[in-house]
């Protein structure tokens, strides 16, 4: 198999492009607003319920100018229920795609992509959810996020290039670093969250394999409406 091999990286990458897909939107007043001051051009992507919260933070001309559903951008719909929303060729083109590697800027060029340079992705609250006692196996199903953890985890692997960003309080320390470098990441900052990042997949991920383990099917059978032999 073909690997990827990058020979020429930069330490300081500007963020032009933001995807933000949160089920925790703490925080989300004061750091847009902030990455629009630092760089009026930023161009943010974002899905459901939280592309309407920024689009309220923002007011309907600011968000004109600054915000696009990540459905327009990819020309597919969100699959009903919101099960599917950033799944896509071009998100993760985006995400992956390295400055330097002339093939794939071919890519972003043919399919009219941009490279994402950062992603702003907190998960459903898996382990909030299951530690209420009247909760269903049903409802525990429902919370384990799917694209949430893949954008990270794509995120935090192109740390050469993409900021991860899983956790409201990494905003500050976002904004004070594009402040001091005129609205650009260090290395050494993508590196340090891109830890920080598979460490919050990993452990959520073990919240979820473990949770299913130890889950009575039998009593978790009896939510169900079975059909079939």
């Amino acid at each position: 198999m073909a690997v990827n091999i990058v020979e020429k990286i930069d330490d300081l990458v500007a963020v032009n492009n933001i995807l933000v897909s949160v089920s925790d939107k703490k925080g989300l007043e004061n750091f847009i607003p902030a990455l629009i001051e630092i760089n009026p051009e930023i161009r943010i992507y974002s899905t459901g319920g939280t592309f309407d919260r920024i689009r309220d933070i923002l007011g309907p001309d600011k968000a004109a100018r600054h915000l696009t559903q990540v459905s327009e951008y990819t020309g597919q719909p969100e699959m009903q229920g919101g099960l599917v929303k950033t799944l896509d060729f071009k998100i993760y083109l985006g995400l992956l795609s390295e400055t330097y590697n002339p093939a794939h800027n071919d890519d972003l060029q043919r399919t009219k992509a941009v490279p994402i340079d950062m992603v702003a992705v907190n998960l459903y609250p898996f382990q909030e959810t299951i530690s209420r006692e009247d909760t269903s196996a049903e409802e525990a199903r429902a919370n384990i996020d799917i694209g949430g953890p893949c954008m990270i985890r794509a995120a935090a692997k192109n740390f050469i290039r993409v900021t991860s960003v899983v956790s409201p309080n990494n905003y500050p320390t976002i904004i004070s670093e594009l402040k001091k470098y005129n609205g650009k990441i260090s290395l050494s900052l993508r590196y340090e969250l891109a830890c920080k990042a598979f460490e919050h997949t990993a452990l959520y991920d073990r919240a979820i394999a473990d949770y299913l383990k130890h889950m009575d099917i039998e009593s978790a059978r009896k939510s169900y409406k079975e059909i079939g032999g």
